[in-house]
């Protein structure tokens, strides 16, 4: 297979990798963790959370989502000089 496929020489793909490679594939195309749980027989539904806490991917992009844009520097009245001409006229 490494010469098909030479990324893989020297590394060791154990049913682990598959089954974690397939999951993390599978939250990327928008299945539900809890399909995903059932797929891989786990019973318990924190063991599948895992592959979704190690999606590093994942949460970069939802970080970026919830990131708040810069407003526009406002100018201070003090900046306006007709505001000030008009205050000093007073």
């Amino acid at each position: 297979m490494a010469k098909s496929l030479p990324g893989l020489a020297g590394k060791q793909v154990s049913p682990h990798v598959i089954r974690h490679t397939t999951a993390t594939h599978w939250l990327r195309a928008g299945v539900g963790i809890n399909t995903i749980r059932a797929w891989l027989g786990q019973v318990s539904l924190a063991t599948t959370n895992v592959y979704a806490e190690v999606d590093l991917e994942r949460k970069a992009k939802a970080l970026a989502n919830c990131e708040v844009e810069e407003e526009e520097k406002k100018q201070r009245w003090r900046e306006e000089e007709g505001l000030l001409a008009f205050l000093s006229s007073l």
